[in-house]
């Protein structure tokens, strides 16, 4: 059977400038160019062989064939659009777009996931660019795992994860030359060493020694980095020393390349990691999951399973 209707992106494009009154207002609303709709419309005029509208200086002006068309398309339009817009939902519950810290990500969320996927082999996790100071204004994505502590985020579903749980690391040989020389047999012998610190944590070295309960003036920081892992890097380079989120560390102090002072004293900060998430999206079926299964999964770690009543 020969098909007489014209293409669905045709009649969107007219049903659009028709109800605005403007090609560039239709072309905002359905983000393309100005061109692509008229060039939409004149293939409509060609299908049926006359116009359909007239462009003036005060807008558009349907002809009566336009009228036609405009009255007798513009709900069943709506009613396809509307079903589209369901049918898309139904299996875009089952998609989550997610962006994390990059350093969480490698160090302890990716070697988890195989479980995640184990237990929801329908969702389909997929991750989006990490903006550090994400506002969910775009489309993408769904949630993100980012730093800090709750009330950063008004309005927002943050529910902690893991990160509070801190860590001094040095350079074994360091630690070994410390400790023959009795000078770090306290926290309070760390007052003396290179402090590295992460550019976004300046006052976590502050709160470590607050913590331990070191008697200081001032804290004198002295290297800082932005990436924890070339901090890292300079903790094996006999630098100085750095604290850091012991989730981010746990290999490298496993492996002997970093070493740890004080690895016993439970020091936790306010700031840690944080799955957040619009309020509105609190339905979405895949979310949900993510959400109870890294829950779960921090709960079970081994530092934050020993440490935190108020989760």
């Amino acid at each position: 059977m020969r098909l007489h209707s014209p293409s669905m992106s045709e009649l969107h494009a007219f049903i659009t400038a028709a109800r605005l009154g403007s090609f560039t207002q239709a072309a905002q609303t359905l983000c393309v160019t100005q061109g692509a709709i008229s060039r939409a419309i004149s293939r409509l005029e060609a299908h049926f062989g006359q116009p359909l509208m007239h462009r003036n200086a005060h807008g558009l002006t349907l002809t009566d064939t336009g009228r036609k068309l405009y009255d007798g398309a513009q709900t069943p339009l709506q009613a396809i659009e509307a079903l589209s817009t369901e049918l898309r939902a139904d299996e875009r519950r089952f998609r989550l777009t997610l962006s994390t810290v990059p350093t969480l990500a490698s160090a302890w969320l990716v070697p988890h996931l195989p479980d995640f996927h184990r237990r929801h082999p329908e969702i389909q996790l997929s991750f989006a660019a990490y903006r550090r100071n994400e506002d969910f204004s775009g489309a993408t994505p769904d949630a993100s795992i980012l730093s800090g502590t709750p009330e950063q985020w008004p309005g927002w579903h943050a529910d902690y994860v893991i990160g509070r749980e801190m860590v001094v690391i040095c350079h074994p040989g360091r630690l070994a030359a410390r400790q023959a020389q009795g000078l770090w047999n306290t926290p309070h012998g760390l007052l003396g060493e290179p402090l590295l610190y992460h550019s976004n944590g300046k006052d976590n070295w502050a709160q470590w020694f607050t913590a331990a309960g070191v008697p200081r003036d001032d804290v004198t920081l002295s290297n800082g980095f932005d990436q924890v892992s070339i901090l890292v890097r300079a903790v094996m380079a006999d630098m100085g020393i750095a604290v850091l989120q012991r989730c981010l560390v746990r290999d490298e102090l496993q492996s002997g390349r970093v070493a740890a002072p004080f690895p016993d004293l439970p020091i936790r900060l306010r700031r840690g990691y944080h799955l957040c998430a619009p309020a509105q999206r609190r339905d979405h079926y895949a979310l949900a999951c993510f959400r109870q299964w890294l829950l779960e999964t921090a709960s079970a770690d081994p530092d934050v399973a020993a440490a935190d009543p108020a989760r």
